[in-house]
């Protein structure tokens, strides 16, 4: 039976060169006109430990992580059991090793999996000191139907045509010979010819792409995984555009320094997962009472703490919303895809830019360290704008009440706009004020300039138009995606709403997307249902209610989400 994706895992320990091999792997894929995917795990070393690279290939967008892994290459069998919740073998699933780093794991041979064994090491020294990770690139492509052009092609834009790239060629050669005996996997049907524009790229990457096109010209971080790649990106990117980068010496020190940068007029972006978003709440409340627009991308991980550095999780929703001192209302959204961290940090900084507030971008691991093949999303006409006066006319009020609650803002240098912006509550002007009238007067000017703004039809995506409707956002979005574009029986249909802004809260157009709804699961990974409480107590969401909530590093698929459903339908 031709089955519609191809899942490809290989594994060893770090500096094996597993990463290595799936990254050529979803090249050549990409080459061959297939749509890829690439995710990876490892353990929380710095350097070594264990990782493992999947490879997902499919003739259509793939949407989310495949059920099961159609064929394992394992370079060795080094702390393989970490990755034993992440990697399902069955009777469907090929397994291949060298005899010569050891027996089998129990948990694989019990698995029901198909195993062969092969020597890798001894095949390596056969074509000429190869490495043994080029002989599992060649099994793979071979097994899997990729060309030996298109794994050229990629090694020879890897390894500059240098000696690396005759010796790996060597391997492969080796490796494509050795697999030819082997019975063909069960490949997917071939990709249809199409003419629309693909890309490789990662969610991080994919996000500093979409700041800079939103006009980002200074960014400031300090590295911290899984976040640390969306800092290397701007790095490089910013001073080909006249901008910016500063690595800062800890978290505290990079918010503030993007709070000082847009302060002075030029849009500003920083990026952290939990424990650095954590350190910054205290200047992002700053950033809120001083009304200085400032974008921060939190690219979650397992938590509590530093938790599991390398895994996903959508763990640090309350943070984002809840956890600044005081009433600070600030913008909080996540993207729904890979290729959605363009579109959704481009939108965070042209809201924050024009309502003069920091915005939250909730990614995680899952999103920001996948790459993709996919087709390239058309640039978005957004223009981001600051409310700017030309000149000050008589005394500068720069947190006067206006009718949107948005107040002209001018930039250091400008003859007669100086003020103070500061953590202190202020009166229109920014003197520091501790009358009660100024305080009511700027808590509801900071509410309202959000509370009243038309987010458009972006702030959320709307799919089908069933009675049941799933409600999720960020990574998980692509495994509901999945069961409504298999069309799964249900009594009513299915209807998906992913949520992209999720805070402030939206009540007048949730009402209009959840007509006609009898009733609601709401999907996240956590564990604790935060977004499932958060929706309870934001929304008024009058019809049935099922939460189901799992942490990571284990993500949601879309047969689990259908199997609650299932077993709603029987209860």
């Amino acid at each position: 039976m031709i089955q519609e994706r191809l899942s490809i895992t290989v594994a060893g320990s770090g500096g094996a060169g597993a990463v290595t091999v799936g990254n050529t792997l979803l090249e050549a894929a990409g080459l061959t006109g297939w749509y890829a995917r690439l995710t990876r795990s490892s353990g929380p070393q710095i350097r070594g430990g264990e990782v493992a690279a999947t490879v997902c290939l499919s003739s259509h967008p793939i949407q989310s992580e495949p059920t099961h892994c159609d064929l394992l290459l394992a370079l060795d069998w080094k702390n393989i059991s970490r990755f034993a919740d992440e990697m399902v073998l069955n009777r469907h699933s090929m397994v291949i090793s060298d005899p010569a780093q050891g027996a089998v794991p129990d948990s694989i041979r019990d698995s029901g999996a198909h195993y062969l064994a092969m020597p890798f090491k001894a095949l390596a020294a056969q074509a000429g000191g190869a490495r043994p990770n080029m002989i599992v690139l060649g099994v793979a492509a071979q097994l899997a139907g990729l060309s030996r052009k298109s794994v050229e092609q990629t090694l020879e834009k890897t390894f500059h045509g240098d000696r690396r790239f005759v010796t790996g060629m060597a391997g492969v050669d080796a490796g494509i010979a050795a697999a030819l005996p082997v019975n063909g996997l069960d490949l997917p049907s071939a990709p249809t010819p199409s003419r629309a524009e693909r890309w490789s790229i990662t969610g991080n990457q994919a996000a500093a792409l979409g700041a800079l096109r939103a006009g980002v010209r200074f960014a400031a971080g300090y590295p911290i995984t899984p976040a640390t790649e969306v800092l290397e990106w701007l790095a490089l990117a910013l001073p080909k555009l006249g901008g910016e980068f500063v690595q800062a010496e800890d978290e505290l020190a990079a918010v503030n320094q993007i709070i000082g940068a847009s302060f002075g007029g030029v849009p500003a972006i920083t990026a952290t997962s939990g424990p650095g978003l954590a350190l910054m709440m205290e200047s992002i409340g700053l950033a809120v009472a001083a009304e200085v627009p400032i974008v921060v991308i939190d690219v979650m991980r397992g938590g509590p703490a530093t938790g599991i550095p390398t895994k996903s999780e959508q763990s640090d929703l309350n943070i984002a919303i809840h956890g600044l001192p005081g009433d600070a209302p600030h913008l909080v959204m996540a993207p729904t895809s890979v290729n959605d961290c363009l579109d959704t940090t481009h939108w965070a900084v042209k809201l924050s830019e024009w309502l003069q507030v920091p915005a939250i971008v909730l990614s995680n691991q899952a999103l920001g360290q996948t790459r993709m093949i996919d087709n390239k999303p058309a640039p978005r006409e957004w223009a981001t704008e600051r409310k700017v006066p030309d000149q000050v006319d008589g005394a500068y009020q720069r947190y006067q009440l206006t009718p949107d609650s948005v107040s002209p803002m001018t930039l250091p240098g400008m003859p007669g706009g100086q003020y103070t912006a500061e953590g202190l509550e202020h009166d229109e002007s920014g003197i520091p004020s501790v009358r009660a009238r100024d305080h009511l007067h700027q808590l509801d000017k900071r509410r309202n300039k959000l509370a009243e703004f038309d987010y458009g039809d972006y702030w959320a995506d709307v799919e089908g138009a069933g009675s049941t409707a799933i409600i999720t956002w960020g990574a998980t979005v692509g495994a509901a995606r999945e069961l409504l574009a298999r069309s799964p029986e249900f009594d009513g249909g299915l209807r998906l709403i992913a949520l992209r802004l999720l805070a402030p809260e939206q009540p007048g157009p949730m009402a209009k997307m959840l007509r006609g709804v009898k009733r609601i699961l709401v999907v996240e990974q956590s564990h604790g249902a935060q977004f499932y409480r958060y929706l309870k107590s934001g929304y008024d969401l009058s019809v049935r209610m099922r939460s189901f909530c799992r942490p990571g590093p284990v993500p949601i698929l879309a047969v689990e989400i259908a199997t609650q459903l299932q077993q709603w339908d029987s209860s």
